[in-house]
């Protein structure tokens, strides 16, 4: 039987600066389905990079993002060390999600006041 894929974000700090988006494509792409790649690098006042990480879309099976994280976690890779971990969810992610549950449990409550409404008159009757 053939372990489920699931699409996962991982976040990559302590990235070299000369890294590129190819360079992580191959790297991530021996443990499952690498589908975007997003290096995001912080400079200082003066406009030197002080921080080079990344976020990589990844569609993996659970056993083999295990592997990934515990082969490439803490190795010196390009001029950097690796850090790995699932990535937090961003700002517009939490909106969708919050805004998604909101209308659900609208929708439930909306349905309970209208069988309660429903049974109250049903007892007047």
């Amino acid at each position: 039987m053939k372990a489920s894929r699931e699409t996962k974000r991982l976040f990559v700090g302590g990235l070299g600066q000369n890294v590129s988006e190819v360079d992580l494509q191959n790297q991530f792409s021996r443990f499952g389905e690498v589908s975007d790649v997003e290096i995001i690098t912080r400079k200082d006042d003066q406009g030197n990079p002080q921080k080079v990480f990344a976020y990589i879309n990844i569609r993996v099976a659970e056993t083999d993002l295990k592997k990934c994280m515990s082969v490439l976690n803490k190795t010196k890779w390009k001029g950097g060390t690796l850090q790995i971990q699932l990535a937090k969810e961003n700002f517009l992610q939490r909106m969708v999600i919050q805004r998604t549950s909101q209308r659900t449990s609208s929708l439930v409550l909306t349905v309970k006041v209208r069988q309660r409404r429903y049974l109250l008159r049903s007892k007047a009757v």
